[in-house]
Parts: structure tokens; C-alpha cells; sequence
């Protein structure tokens, strides 16, 4: 198969890539960056440079694939991040209909089902929505929870401030997903091209609270009484501006960073209360109404069926990356 996938060499793509690669598909990988093009040849892809935002590029780097692989790269800059998150569905919607594209996969989030309240995540529903106004195209929404991944960007804040913390409370459960399992999931969907229509399928490796993730955090750089600190929507936001993100969309902030906690922005509520079931993840058709997953039985209120894998911890490997960045940034 002749596939096409967007988002550079990031935590996902790459082991997409080299999974599809490796299977005998023939794969064009799409950067803005340049410098990518000869990492991306490097591993038997074909480069496609150019910006999402140029409509005439995307559609010629569409023609030709028998599925694509879409996700919106990470923006900080615009005024309005949900209208630019928009704007750029709209541009893909614009390329695969000109392109003949019948197959997508478009990577989205926990809480897209949220037309507003949940930030940039909001965004991506209005992408989605972009996407669903296609005929004759069959798209998959992916909705991952939050990535493992993302804990790195916690370091400068336990290194400094001794503490790991986030805008929401340390009993929160938040449902988590490593990017090799996002990777697996969309490489069965392009290749195997089962999905029809327009629907959804979330994505879930685990699920915990936030007390036990500074635990785990704190036990893998040896200081196991490494405390959680809940805070407020306001310190929360002044810590992001002294991080670097703009003053310019100040409401969303918080409500992006609190959409992990699940308890606001899962439309998934277990019999437990728990806001996933653990882990799993569940395909429904566009319209029907969100699952009430069994703890146990892993069954839901949809007819679509729901895979229940074993619970996966923390991995090793990415609490042992944490503890080697954390000791090389801070030595």
C-alpha cells in the first residue's frame, strides 16, 4: 500500500513509520522542517516538505495514497488556537477531497468530543467536524489520552521546585497512552482499511492518579517522597506564561491542562466511576452516544466492541528516560 502520513519524525510517527516500513508499504512522511528530510529517507520513507497550511502542497502530497495518516502539529503561536486547529482540518478536508484520498485516519484526543471547555482540544473537535463534512470517505478519529511522554516536561519543576504538580487534584485519575501504542493502533487501521464511514476509537494504556504518577516519578530519580501539589487555575497559568506560552488565548490554558484529569473532558464513565476502564480501547460510529464501560466486563452501551488488553504500568523504559534526562539537564 501506498500511504501518507503527516507529523514529521515525532514520538508517534516514527515508530509508525517504521512498523508500516518494515511490513513492505510504501511510505511518504510530511515535515515542515527540511532538516527532517534526510532522517526520513534514512529510514525508507520519502519526504514531502512543506506547510500544512498550503493547501496545493498537501494535495499533491495526498494523490496517490490508498490511506492517510492525519494529525494537527503543535502550534503555540496563533491568536486563536481552536480557529487555527480548525483552519488546518479544513485544509486537509480541502487536499483529500482534491486528492481522492478514501481512507483517513486522523489523530485526535480525549476530549474532542467537547465543542468548547476543553482548549486546544476543543479545537480538534472542530477539525474533526471539518473532516466528517467529506462523502465517500471514510475516516477513523483517533483519541488517545495523556502521553507518557508528556511527563518530561515535568523535570524543571521537580528539579527546582522539589514538587510535580498540575491544575487538578491528586486523586484525579488520568488515563495515559504510550506512543508506540497509538503508533500499533493507527498502523492496523491503515492497513487493514476495516473502518467505514465516519467513527471514533479511544486509545488507553493506563490509568492513574496523579499521587501515584509522582510515586513512580519519585521512586525512578530515588526521592520516593516526591510530594503532588494541586494548583490553582491562576498559578497554573502564570507558570505557563514564565515558560514561554503566550498571554494570547489566557482562558484556555488551564482547561487544556485539566482535560488529563479526565473528569472533565472523557465523555467515558466506568461503573466504578472511574473515567476509563482499564486499559482498553473502544470504536463507536459517528453520532452514537458515549460508552458507560463495565469495569469488569470491559461491555459498553454502544454495539461496537471494546478490547480489553492487560494493564500496563508506567513503562520501565520511560520512567528510566525521565530519570537520565532529569540527571543530564540537572546534574
Amino acid at each position: 500500500m501506498k500511504l501518507t502520513l503527516l507529523g514529521s519524525l515525532g514520538h508517534i510517527n516514527t515508530p509508525l513509520a517504521k512498523q508500516l516500513i518494515a511490513a513492505g508499504h510504501t511510505v511518504t512522511i510530511i515535515s515542515s522542517n527540511p532538516d527532517r528530510q534526510s532522517s526520513i529517507t534514512a529510514i525508507g520513507a520519502k519526504a514531502a516538505i512543506g506547510s500544512v497550511e498550503d493547501i496545493p502542497f498537501l494535495t499533491k502530497a495526498f494523490t496517490g495514497a490508498d490511506a492517510l495518516y492525519a494529525m494537527i502539529p503543535p502550534n503555540l503561536n496563533p491568536k486563536d488556537w481552536k480557529s487555527w486547529i480548525r483552519d488546518i482540518g479544513r485544509n486537509y478536508a480541502t487536499a483529500i477531497k482534491a486528492a481522492g484520498v478514501k481512507k483517513v485516519v486522523f489523530l485526535s484526543s480525549v476530549g474532542a468530543h467537547m465543542p468548547d471547555g476543553c482548549g486546544p482540544v476543543s479545537g480538534i473537535h472542530r477539525a474533526e467536524q471539518e473532516l466528517n463534512t467529506l462523502d465517500g470517505v471514510d475516516i477513523i478519529h483517533l483519541r488517545p489520552g495523556n502521553f507518557y511522554t508528556n511527563l518530561l516536561a515535568s523535570i524543571d519543576m521537580i528539579r527546582y521546585a522539589g514538587i510535580f504538580g498540575n491544575n487538578f487534584g491528586a486523586d484525579n485519575l488520568v488515563v495515559l497512552v504510550h506512543p508506540n501504542d497509538i503508533a500499533a493502533v493507527a498502523a492496523e487501521e491503515l492497513t487493514t482499511g476495516k473502518f467505514t464511514g465516519h467513527s471514533i476509537r479511544y486509545i488507553a494504556s493506563d490509568e492513574k492518579t496523579s499521587k501515584e504518577i509522582a510515586v513512580a516519578l519519585g521512586a525512578a530519580i530515588g526521592n520516593p517522597n516526591l510530594p503532588y501539589v494541586a494548583f490553582s487555575d491562576e498559578d497554573f497559568f502564570n507558570g505557563a506564561v514564565k515558560a514561554g506560552l503566550s498571554k494570547k488565548s489566557p482562558a484556555t490554558i488551564p482547561k487544556w491542562a485539566r482535560r488529563s484529569a479526565a473528569a472533565k473532558c472523557s465523555p467515558i464513565t466506568c461503573s466504578t466511576g472511574r473515567p476509563w476502564d482499564r486499559p482498553n480501547s473502544a470504536t463507536l460510529q459517528k453520532n452514537s452516544p458515549p460508552p458507560t464501560l463495565t469495569h469488569k466486563t470491559g461491555r459498553h452501551s454502544a454495539s461496537s466492541p471494546v478490547r480489553v488488553h492487560p494493564p500496563m504500568p508506567i513503562p520501565e523504559q520511560q520512567l528510566s528516560i525521565f530519570a537520565q534526562q532529569h540527571k543530564k539537564d540537572h546534574p
